[in-house]
């Protein structure tokens, strides 16, 4: 390699880390600021587990929670957890 080159390598790379760094540092506040808002909810009554989940699903296509959905529904049937399912299956 030539000095042009690595010093064009020196200067990319440096360059990638710094921007890596910084959004580190921006990713670190937002968890905060979202740690916060489940602190608030939290604080109103909610329950944060349920709103975790909901957030979960709401990043989901309809077919795709309704596929998980179904497959729920086979496993629980399946171990008798859903009521009247486990009279049918016995």
């Amino acid at each position: 390699m030539t000095a042009s080159k690595t010093s064009f390598a020196h200067g990319q790379l440096k360059s990638i880390v710094e921007r890596i760094e910084r959004l580190e540092e921006e990713k670190k506040v937002i968890a905060g600021d979202i740690k916060e808002v489940y602190a608030e909810a939290k604080a109103n009554g909610f329950d944060t587990k349920i709103l975790r989940k909901v957030i979960s699903l709401r990043k989901k296509e309809a077919a795709e929670r309704e596929e998980e959905q179904s497959m729920l529904d086979v496993y629980l049937a399946a171990l008798g957890m859903i009521p009247g399912e486990a009279e049918e299956a016995a």
